[in-house]
């Protein structure tokens, strides 16, 4: 059990870590968005999947269940939003240049 709860709060301590690396690395704001919204849901849903697990059968893991579903279904539609909303605003893409090859 103990094991089990260890193993999920890594996992989403690692999705957390690699959605903030993809803020700080990517070039611009719709694969920073890509990044955040992927990754953080995995590492929230994953973080709340161990709470539940530790409050054991009760009205708070039932009330944590409903937390991950909603944020799971909330977190990539909103994402989703925000970039098209960047895109019908006319916030370009990022491109890269030609002979900027790694």
């Amino acid at each position: 059990m103990r094991a089990l709860l260890v193993l999920l709060l890594a996992g989403g301590l690692f999705f957390h870590a690699v959605a903030a690396l993809g803020v700080l690395r990517m070039p611009d704001f719709y694969t920073r968005l890509h990044a955040v919204g992927k990754a953080e849901t995995l590492g929230v849903v994953l973080t709340l999947l161990a709470l539940a697990i530790w409050a054991g059968p009760t009205l708070t893991a039932a009330k944590v269940g409903f937390v991950a579903v909603f944020i799971l279904l909330a977190n990539p539609t909103s994402t989703h939003a925000i970039g098209r909303a960047a895109l019908r605003t006319g916030f370009k893409p990022w491109r890269r240049e030609p002979g900027d090859e790694p």
